[in-house]
């Protein structure tokens, strides 16, 4: 066989592969083993000294002063605050690192840096390992209908799916989960974050600073990726994708929603058995006091 047969046989093995691959991942739910994670451990913004991987158990003692805003699973109740649930350790601890250096200053960044502050390297790391053994839940995402415009008649959050799906080839924008992957589950490797299910106020304020495209970051490669997509993107545009964002999760989460067993239905206490008959001439008992 020659080497151009062989050669080809295996390009379409890997395109069968890869597209198997991308139809499984819109109902599959994030795999539970540790993802293979390559680049360095620390970066500019971190502190220098010897740094392992996270470790989750530790994590778990050491985000307990992250549950007040991020609750205790990383899924906070206070839209403000975004989900930390899901996030991958490698992101998490690089946002640490960027608010205890001064670098992340914008949003809530004065809120974040105290506590940035006291943590070292490696908590930043073990934390980061504990969320994200936590599963990201999701909130809804707006289906009104748009009255005008360019979108006119569309839902508002399907101009936000058709942005994250195919994103707009005329104007040079890519389609999000080029990046973000197609269930927003982010990506490990070059510490893309996970997007789905994000608070939709967060998604929208940190796509409107990608927008603004001002950073202080000594290091902003990823920074600049962003902003240089969001910067083509309409007001509407943002706050249709941070709400698609929002209610965007894995199907496979819902099949198992379904399959909840349901508890059961309580048990009525049985009736208590009737006293016997006082016999002829036998004198009933006095209640008790208090009675």
């Amino acid at each position: 066989m020659s080497q151009a047969r062989v050669l080809g046989m295996i390009g379409l093995a890997a395109l069968a592969v890869a597209t198997v691959a991308y139809a499984q991942t819109t109902v599959t739910p994030i795999p539970e083993s540790e993802p293979v994670q390559t680049a360095p451990l620390t970066t500019a913004a971190e502190e220098t000294g010897t740094v392992t991987w996270g470790d989750a158990d530790a994590g778990a003692t050491k985000a307990g002063t992250c549950a007040a805003c991020h609750g205790l699973d990383g899924n906070p109740t206070d839209p403000q605050y975004p989900r930390l649930a899901g996030q991958s350790e490698r992101y998490l601890a690089h946002q640490i690192a960027l608010f205890k250096s001064g670098e992340r200053n914008s949003g809530m960044a004065a809120v974040m840096k105290p506590f940035a502050d006291a943590l070292s390297a490696q908590d930043a790391r073990d934390i980061g390992a504990y969320f994200a053994t936590q599963t990201a839940g999701a909130g809804v995402a707006d289906d009104s209908v748009v009255a005008s415009g360019p979108y006119k008649d569309l839902k508002f959050y399907e101009v936000g799916e058709k942005l994250f799906r195919s994103g707009d080839a005329s104007r040079g924008i890519p389609a999000c989960m080029a990046c973000h992957g197609p269930d927003g589950a982010g990506n490990p490797g070059p510490a893309y974050p996970h997007i789905a299910g994000q608070q939709s106020a967060y998604s929208q304020r940190r796509l409107e600073e990608y927008r603004a495209g001002t950073t202080t970051q000594a290091d902003p490669h990823l920074f600049n990726v962003m902003a240089t997509v969001a910067e083509k993107l309409t007001d509407e545009e943002i706050g249709a994708l941070a709400s698609y964002l929002q209610g965007l999760h894995p199907r496979a989460q819902d099949f198992a929603a379904a399959d909840a067993p349901t508890a059961p239905a309580p048990v009525a206490a049985p009736a208590p058995e009737a006293a016997a008959p006082a016999e002829a001439g036998e004198a009933m008992a006095e209640p008790a006091e208090g009675a």
